[in-house]
């Protein structure tokens, strides 16, 4: 007979080990087998009417966990100075926890009966069993303004970089916080919103040299007018939103869900879980559930969360910060699909067959209890049969399952060909001061093409849904690639020994079949990188023109409405289209679909804008201690003035000007990509490799500039002094003579 543990065991078991909470899991950590599970079972009960631990189906939960980001209310410090908080959306049973506020010195000071909105992490201490640290003060929004601090005698003044600012900010002396003249600052309203005269600001955050690290993504979203304060009224609504509840919702929280993402990620708005299609019609087939968090509930059509939200577009992604669609209070916590945390979600079951094709779905308004909140290297650890303490019980019964479906996805996706690019992915690393320390591609794990091929499958569900009920909706449109961007694809594939067959109605399984042949070979990147470029842009529109990418008639993007307004207008119509409440789609919102599908196109390109060039200046300021030394590549752009080059190493793209590849003449040609020297006839062409010298890195404008050395393992011939003189006249006979040769190649595949 197995000893039974002691309640207070048990406690301390679920408490840390948050995602192993059924009667099975606790048999199976004290060994208890057999009829030894009767006693197990009472104890638990006891516990349960104790209030020690809230019975939810199957599984029980320690009352006692907060999610990870919760509003508080000061309580006051204690006689060390201490500052504590107590949760005030508090729903266990058992003593309410004490929470620690370590507090920035940048952050306001804060008093007895003050509501905040705080980041939690669990600790073991005597007094209290979580430590905080504040988001902001609920309640308050004061202004922030970015700008170059100019000291006088009174303190000083701030001078706005964003170029619509009509006036400066005074700074009082107890402001300036140790501010240096000239230095770049982030500064926060200090007065009265309406004062007469100039505004007074206290500093925040000392950036210092305004090309420093820390300075280059706030410089980015003020170059580019991205909103990045929200407006009170948004931030009201947000504060008192609390916790949706269950009635009217499906439960489904008996279901193993799990969120599966980067190991950085701050908040969840997927969920997923898989098992074994039981149907007799249907062998080896699977169910897949895919739950997103139920934005909609909370941010209503022509709120003041809604004007901003649809007005930012999309959340927009830096190495060093985020700048969200919506407040933190719903993005990192009531929208956030936390591990542990009854959730909102509209959720869709879609069963697929064992060949990986999508056989029937419906879609669901519930409530759901994540599991565990894994990332991909987890995941796939586990997978891989080194699983994690954390995830170990949750392999047999969610993991392996998930990875069963999307095998059979993967049929799928085989089958169907979307256009297979091999573009790695970088991933900036910095440390505390904002400097990079590293920059490498993203490991490509079948965990990450899992999530992708289940959100894809989603997606897609979420359209045929809505276009079916015949509910106006935004599709997510990728149209075929322009005539005169294939003929100038195919210049280049013929240059490289491939074909691209012509007199067909192109579709992604002859790109991939072009890529496949390219692989491996001396112009693999050159064929990736110039089917890339012969692509259109994708856009929203209320118009289904498919998606040629990813080889899909319809496609709606559902999966992400915490960062993209696209998919909380999808969400509306579901909610519409079902009928399950007033929260969904109005007329006034359908109505005006063009409008917000141009507007939100827009700010996905804006966001794009802003993270590239964000990108580029911390490259460049990684590579400035870099200059003078030989860098590998492969010719990425080819323009008049010059060759683009991207760096092996690190993926940063720099310049090869023209005028400093010798004294001789270079006709461009913009069909083939291509520069000619007049004298040599030596050619620079996309996808070329290259040795180059970095002569310049400019981390203010991300600008890098490079010396030519080797093309494809020659070096580059000079012409001399002399030979330059002549070059107009070899010019002209070189250009005429190019562009014969050219307009007979043409001819030639006309007749063909």
């Amino acid at each position: 007979m197995a000893r039974i543990p002691s309640k207070d065991e048990i406690l301390a078991w679920i408490s840390e080990n948050p995602t192993q909470t059924s009667k099975r899991d606790i048999s199976r950590a004290f060994g208890i087998k057999g009829a030894d599970r009767i006693d197990l079972k009472r104890v638990l009960k006891e516990l349960e009417e104790d209030g020690h631990l809230e019975k939810r189906r199957k599984t029980y939960r320690d009352p006692e966990r907060l999610p990870p980001v919760s509003v508080l209310m000061v309580t006051g410090p204690n006689a060390d100075g201490d500052l504590f908080a107590r949760p005030l959306e508090w729903q266990g049973e058992g003593t309410e926890p004490v929470v620690l506020l370590i507090l920035r010195a940048s952050d306001p000071a804060l008093g007895e009966g003050d509501r905040i909105l705080a980041r939690l992490t669990q600790v073991k201490a005597e007094d209290h069993a979580y430590e905080g640290r504040l988001i902001r003060r609920i309640g308050t929004n004061p202004r922030r303004v970015l700008g170059i601090f100019r000291a006088h005698a009174e303190g000083g003044r701030i001078v706005p970089i964003d170029k619509g600012a009509d006036r400066e900010w005074r700074v009082a002396p107890d402001g300036v916080r140790g501010a240096k003249d000239g230095e770049l600052v982030e500064a926060e309203q200090a007065g009265p919103k309406n004062s007469m005269g100039l505004p007074r600001a206290a500093i925040v955050t000392r950036l210092g040299d305004p090309g420093a690290p820390k300075a280059v993504s706030l410089i980015a979203i003020h170059q580019h007018g991205i909103p990045d304060a929200f407006p009170d009224a948004a931030i009201a609504e947000a504060d008192a939103m609390h916790p949706a509840t269950g009635e009217g919702r499906e439960d489904l929280t008996d279901l193993p869900f799990v969120t599966i993402d980067p190991a950085d990620a701050r908040d969840h708005d997927d969920a997923v879980y898989a098992h074994a299609d039981d149907a007799r019609d249907n062998p080896d087939g699977h169910v897949i559930w895919v739950a997103i968090a139920d934005v909609a509930h909370y941010v209503r059509p022509g709120s003041a969360l809604d004007t901003e939200a649809r007005k930012r577009g999309n959340s927009t992604y830096f190495p060093d910060r985020v700048v969200p669609m919506l407040p933190d209070r719903l993005s990192g916590d009531l929208c956030s699909l936390h591990e542990g945390v009854s959730r909102a979600v509209i959720a869709v079951r879609m069963v697929i067959g064992a060949d990986g094709e999508k056989r029937g779905q419906s879609f669901q308004r519930g409530m759901i209890r994540s599991r565990a909140s894994l990332t991909y290297d987890e995941a796939q650890s586990a997978e891989d049969g080194s699983p994690s303490e954390r995830a170990e019980p949750l392999l047999d019964p969610v993991i392996r399952p998930l990875f069963a479906a999307h095998r059979a996805l993967a049929r799928a996706r085989e089958a169907r060909q979307p256009l297979d690019l091999d573009l790695p992915e970088r991933r900036i690393v910095l440390n505390d001061a904002g400097e990079v320390t590293s920059v490498a591609f993203r490991e490509r794990l079948t965990a990450h093409r899992l999530i992708e091929d289940m959100m894809v499958l989603a997606n897609v569900a979420a359209a045929e849904t809505l276009r079916a009920k015949k509910q106006p909706l935004l599709y997510r449109v990728h149209e075929e690639p322009q005539p005169q961007k294939l003929d100038a694809l195919r210049e280049i594939v013929e240059a490289a020994g491939l074909v691209l067959a012509k007199g067909q109605v192109l579709q992604t399984r002859h790109l991939n079949r072009l890529l496949a042949a390219a692989e491996g070979t001396d112009h693999d990147e050159l064929i990736n990188m110039a089917t890339l470029r012969a692509m259109t842009q994708a856009y929203y529109s209320p118009e289904n023109f498919g998606h040629f990418g990813l080889a899909l008639s319809a496609y709606a993007h559902f999966t992400s409405p915490i960062r993209r307004y696209s998919d909380l207008v999808v969400h509306r119509g579901l909610i519409a289209a079902h009928g399950w409440g007033d929260d969904g789609m109005t007329m006034e919102e359908a109505a005006g679909l063009d409008a917000t599908a141009e507007h939100i196109s827009e700010t996905e390109r804006r966001s794009m804008a802003a993270e590239r060039d964000t990108t580029d200046r911390y490259l460049a300021a990684y590579l400035s201690e870099r200059v003078g030394t030989d860098l590998t590549g492969r010719i990425s752009g080819v323009q008049r003035f010059g060759a683009f080059v991207k760096l092996d190493e690190t993926g940063a793209d720099g310049l090869i000007p023209v005028r400093s590849l010798g004294g001789e003449y270079f006709h461009f040609d913009a069909d083939e990509q291509s520069l000619m020297g007049a004298d040599s006839g030596r050619v620079i062409r996309l996808g070329q490799r290259v040795t180059v010298r970095l002569t310049e890195a400019v981390p203010v404008t991300g600008g890098l500039m490079l010396e030519l050395l080797e093309v494809d393992g020659a070096t580059l011939p000079r012409t001399s002094g002399a030979g330059r003189k002549r070059g107009p006249v070899r010019r002209k006979a070189k250009k005429a003579k190019a562009k014969a040769a050219k307009t007979k190649r043409k001819v030639s595949r006309k007749r063909s």
